[in-house]
């Protein structure tokens, strides 16, 4: 093989695999089928042949022990010029037959009867008498004779007495043989031929329906999407369980065993859903095949935010997947957020009331009413460092002094009359208490006070705050001299969507609120204030969370 045919058979190999995948698969099922019908055509001719040549050789056979044991021929045998009497015999033996030629001689094998008569008395050919004339057998042979090569029977004539005194011999060319072959070959390729067609087009089917049912995607973009899904997956901080259409667990991601608190060398793959989680509804999606979209749920104690959609293949249900992610992580999102628009509130209030201040001493400076201004700067400054100095000795924790410090500045914005109780007392919050979660429950109450007084008059609108440390506890008082709260709504007033306000958009603040005491083993109670409005009153234990 030369360097240039390698050359050439190396590019058509790379050609071949860069071939789409429903080329290959028409190619490779035209070539396979192709070949088995070689194949199987082949077989045929060479079985056909085989059978062919037997039957004519037996054929053959049953001629010369037919001829040879006729009673004409066995007297022929004994006239004193058998040929006259055997070559009739053997011209219409062959005749009758369809044999190519039939041969008759004695004992030395010289001819008695012969299709060509001037071969009469000749020596016959083939060498392949002995076994007849010696051995007294009947048997097929394969010779060359004179008339070409042919397949032969051959018999012994035996006379009355049992003794061997010639051999006929019946035979058909091979050539003859080979034409009876040949009329059957077109036959034979006919049927190939339809099976390769009929194999072609099944391939063309087969290619078009799988690549069909791979999207149109070739290999190479399948593996490229099982890697980047699998990437995907793995990189989602939500837990991810797919399902077969079983119920049986078919895929979990890292997040799924994290939620589970389960080590990620034990496998689940295989397990029934129910057995993992028994209160799931993925068996429910499975069979209604109806979307479920943040729906809450326990995972193994915890609380948890669920989505649940069916897999589809056309209208047919193969499967279910399931997104979770812990509550607590959402409810540390929106504490944060109600921490950012708190603040952003409180700042808000300090700017708008400082602006006023502001615009108070850029007026009295043009009046030229100098002195006014100097004492209006010199009692705010005094009053607010007041107020900074008494909250900041009562509540020595930074963020909840800052947040009280912000409060104020609202209160003041919306005309209401916010106190600090003066027996507050806290130092500072206990480190394994989060911060962020008293912030959130006094942030809420003070400002749901807010909106409590906001319809009565100015001089009527106050709000008291009273947060103390006994040293066990830690407790939070929150009054307003609003309408208060029915009795009826004391025990309601803390479940999701209860409000006593008009809208729509309520009843968070509250639930969040309850939601946060919980967290922090805290209880709360709702009374009638002294003020003639609602009273808050939280404890907090300094023990810790609830476990």
């Amino acid at each position: 093989m030369t360097r240039h045919t390698i050359t050439n058979y190396a590019k058509r190999v790379r050609a071949l695999k860069n071939r789409s995948l429903q080329s290959k698969i028409f190619i490779y099922g035209a070539l396979f089928v192709t070949a088995i019908s070689l194949l199987i055509g082949a077989s045929f001719y060479f079985t056909m042949s085989n059978s062919i040549e037997q039957q004519i050789g037996n054929r053959a056979l049953n001629i010369a022990e037919t001829t040879a044991s006729r009673p004409d021929v066995i007297a022929g045998f004994e006239q004193t010029n058998p040929s006259a009497v055997l070559q009739p015999i053997a011209e219409n033996v062959r005749r009758l037959s369809g044999a190519e030629y039939v041969v008759i001689g004695n004992k030395e094998g010289i001819r008695y009867a012969h299709p060509v008569t001037e071969r009469i008395g000749q020596k016959m050919v083939g060498d392949d008498n002995e076994r007849a004339l010696i051995n007294g057998e009947s048997y097929i042979s394969e010779a060359t004779g004179t008339l070409g090569p042919a397949l032969r029977g051959k018999t012994p004539v035996k006379n009355a007495q049992g003794e061997i005194v010639g051999v006929i011999s019946v035979g058909f060319l091979k050539d003859d043989i080979s034409h009876t072959f040949f009329e059957y070959v077109d036959s034979i390729v006919t049927i190939v031929l339809i099976a390769i067609i009929l194999g072609i087009i099944g391939s063309s089917i087969l290619a078009r329906s799988i690549k069909k049912v791979l999207f149109n995607l070739e290999p190479t973009e399948i593996a490229h999407l099982f890697t980047e899904r699998n990437t995907l997956i793995e990189s989602v901080r939500e837990g991810i369980i797919m399902v077969n259409q079983n119920g049986e667990i078919s895929m979990m991601n890292p997040a799924a065993y994290d939620t589970l608190s389960l080590p990620e060398g034990v496998s689940l793959i295989g397990r029934h859903i129910e057995e993992v989680l028994p209160n799931t509804l993925l068996p429910q999606v499975l069979q209604s095949g109806e979307k479920q979209f943040d729906r809450q749920m326990e995972i193994r104690g915890k609380k948890a935010i669920v989505n649940r959609i069916p897999i589809m293949v056309g209208n047919d249900i193969v499967g279910a997947v399931s997104s979770f992610r812990l509550q607590s992580d959402f409810d540390q999102i929106s504490t944060e957020l109600s921490q950012v628009k708190q603040y952003t509130e409180a700042l808000r209030a300090q700017t708008h009331e400082y602006q006023n201040f502001l615009y108070t001493i850029s007026g009295l400076i043009q009046l030229n009413s100098l002195d006014e201004a100097l004492h209006l700067i010199h009692d705010e400054t005094q009053e607010h460092q007041s107020l900074i100095q008494f909250v900041t000795r009562r509540l020595q924790d930074p963020y909840l002094g800052g947040l009280v410090i912000g409060l104020f500045n609202r209160a003041r914005e919306l005309k209401v009359q916010f106190i600090l109780d003066e027996d507050s007392n806290l130092k500072n919050l206990p480190k394994h208490l989060e911060k962020s979660l008293f912030v959130s429950i006094i942030g809420n109450l003070v400002m749901n006070a807010f909106e409590a007084v906001e319809h009565l008059p100015e001089s009527d609108r106050v709000v008291r705050l009273f947060i103390l440390d006994n040293g066990q506890e830690i407790l939070i008082e929150v009054e307003d001299s609003g309408d208060g709260l029915r009795s009826d709504l004391h025990e309601h007033i803390f479940k999701s969507r209860v409000s006593t306000k008009s809208g729509s958009d309520r009843g968070y603040g509250l639930m969040k609120v309850s939601e946060n005491i919980r967290d922090l083993n805290g209880v709360a109670s709702i009374e009638n204030g002294d003020l003639g409005g609602a009273l808050f009153v939280i404890s907090i234990p300094k023990g810790g969370y609830s476990t």
